[in-house]
């Protein structure tokens, strides 16, 4: 038997899940609040604490897998070392997991996304998305990246299988999407959100690292940098 913590913020949302042989025990999902903020500091543990309470306690879990993005600067931080303090203060094995593959194992739950690519995409602001492309297998076609709009339908252009998309920056970016063929699921479908079970499912086909191993994957310098280096002397 396998109990898994799963946890992202690589998004506004703060996702949690407890999953025991790959079946959802419990699972939680935060959206920011009315002010547009995400609540990754102030929901995060209490959430966790819950749905680890629904599994039994902490003395069940066997591994402990996050989100490492792309995504969100400070949302990830604060996943990634709420989740490396918990499995280093309760000796816990760790696994750090794709965001993007983790709604990518979302999109492959439509019938829709019968034997076609999926392709994940996550806002990244600044005019840009974070993607990557996975085959309908789940196989890795692209590896995370940062791009244009413009830069990612040159890419789909070259694609010989039109994807099916999701995320948030799918739905940012929808009319030029379609624009190149690209299917868009409707705005309010949940596979634009990343579901903490998907991550708790990729993590258990890891090997687990050590706390001080999982590091974030920014792809880009954070927004701080690089407006001190726009406003550098």
């Amino acid at each position: 038997m396998s109990v898994v913590l799963g946890i992202d913020t690589a998004t506004a949302d703060a996702a949690a899940a407890l999953t025991r042989d790959g079946e959802s025990i419990a699972e939680r999902l935060v959206p920011p609040g009315p002010d547009g903020r995400p609540r990754h500091s102030r929901a995060l543990l209490g959430e966790i604490e819950d749905v680890v309470a629904a599994g039994g306690g902490w003395d069940a879990v066997d591994l402990i897998g996050v989100g490492i993005g792309p995504g969100s600067y400070t949302g990830l931080r604060i996943g990634i070392a709420t989740a490396r303090a918990s499995a280093q203060s309760l000796g816990k094995p760790i696994a750090g997991v794709s965001s993007l593959a983790a709604l990518a194992r979302g999109i492959g739950e439509l019938p829709e996304a019968a034997g076609r690519p999926r392709l994940p995409l996550i806002d990244a602001r600044r005019g840009q998305l974070f993607a990557a492309l996975r085959g309908d297998d789940g196989e890795e076609i692209w590896p995370p990246f940062v791009a244009s709009p413009e830069e990612l339908a040159a890419r789909i252009a070259e694609l010989a299988q039109i994807p099916l998309a999701a995320g948030d920056g799918a739905i940012r970016f929808q009319d030029g999407l379609e624009a190149v063929g690209v299917t868009v699921s409707p705005s309010g479908d949940p596979v634009h959100r990343i579901a903490a079970r998907h991550i708790c499912a990729l993590a258990e086909a890891l090997a687990p690292k050590r706390p001080e191993q999982i590091e974030p994957l920014y792809l880009r310098a954070p927004d701080a940098e690089v407006w001190l280096e726009r406003d550098r002397p």
